[in-house]
């Protein structure tokens, strides 16, 4: 840290995004030299003559042994692209972050993942929609990657949380306790982390969520994936800039088909309509990246049912839901025979209780 501190200091001044700490750190050898550089020095390494002034000024605000000290306080850690564990994919993309901090593990085979994005406003189905599919890919090793953004964000890193797999949070404010956004996630940011997975940012310490960040936290959730599965959106939505993000570079984009009454459904349908992949599943997910992993996990998900009961009530069961009358008339079982094998079920993960006496299948 004794050396990166100083280009920790770098990057806490504002206008020195991905681009311009490039140039910087082409053009000297040492950090500590290009933190404490002149401003005409910082001119020849190709900064704006205001800019470089600009930061000289700033600078005497700028203690990187504070920053240091504060990035251990929180366990914070950082990596730059010359890391042998910078994620690889993300590497590809146009100006790369030059700096990532990141709490938790961010590992540089995190290739096989896949960003889950949608609207804040969510229904039953996209709720469904995101909890299963994420669910599935979790189990299968991808590593699901989104915004922590409330709504589908949020859904999809707690499915994969609860999946026993990995995810990560991308953030567009600082990832210290007091920026992290919105503060009603931070406790599922903490088990983001705690899980195996990572949060993380290109903007330093105390960077508020500003609106102009997002759309720059954006293409690095694209960056970092094989594709962006856009669940509910609206038409104007900020998932919809990162599949844009997405097909800028080069990644496959998928959408969860809706009603066409439905406004939530208004991107993901838009999008199918441009070329995005229609999606029901995660197997279709698996197949079009050509995941040879998803045949095996399918051929493990069948139910097979322990009783007579379960499979009457099995063969009336499908992913819409059915209510416990519907499958009293059914079945033909009586009502306590019904409550008590659906309480089983429920406990084995065979079905699923919507609420209000409404079951699907698992």
């Amino acid at each position: 840290m004794d050396k990166l501190k100083y280009w920790v200091g770098l990057s806490h001044f504002p206008k020195f995004g991905p681009v311009r700490l490039k140039k910087i750190k082409k053009y000297f050898a040492e950090y500590e030299h290009a933190f404490n550089a002149s401003s005409s020095e910082l001119e020849k390494a190709g900064i704006e003559k205001n800019i470089a002034e600009e930061f000289v000024s700033a600078r005497i605000s700028i203690n990187p042994d504070e920053l240091a000290e504060r990035l251990n306080k929180e366990n914070i850690k950082i990596i730059t692209v010359d890391d042998a564990n910078y994620p690889k994919l993300l590497l590809e993309i146009y100006n790369p972050p030059q700096i990532i901090y990141y709490k938790g593990e961010l590992e540089s085979g995190n290739e096989l993942s896949l960003a889950v994005v949608g609207s804040r406003k969510y229904t039953g189905y996209g709720k469904r929609a995101a909890e299963e599919i994420t669910g599935d890919l979790a189990k299968n090793n991808l590593t699901i990657i989104s915004g922590l953004a409330l709504g589908i964000d949020a859904i999809a890193h707690s499915a994969a949380v609860e999946a026993r797999g990995k995810t990560i949070a991308v953030l567009g404010s600082g990832i210290d306790k007091e920026s992290i956004y919105p503060s009603a996630n931070r406790y599922l940011a903490e088990k983001i982390a705690e899980s195996g997975g990572a949060i993380i940012s290109e903007f330093p310490l105390g960077t508020q969520p500003l609106r102009y960040n997002f759309p720059q936290r954006n293409r690095i959730i694209a960056g970092i994936s094989l594709g962006v599965l856009v669940v509910e959106a609206g038409e104007k939505s900020g998932a919809l800039i990162t599949a844009n993000c997405a097909l800028e570079q080069n990644r496959d984009v998928f959408a969860v088909p809706g009603s066409i009454y439905s406004e939530t459904s208004k991107g993901p349908n838009k999008l199918i309509e441009l070329g995005a992949k229609p999606v029901k599943n995660a197997a279709d997910i698996m197949e079009a990246l050509d995941l040879n992993q998803v045949s095996a996990y399918i051929d493990n998900k069948k139910i097979i049912p322990e009783s007579a009961e379960e499979e009457k009530i099995l063969s009336c069961l499908t992913r819409e839901p059915e209510h416990i009358n519907e499958l009293v008339r059914k079945t033909e079982l009586n009502t306590s025979i019904i409550n008590s094998a659906l309480a089983m079920m429920e406990m084995k993960g065979m079905v699923k209780n919507l609420g209000g006496m409404q079951y699907i299948i698992v």
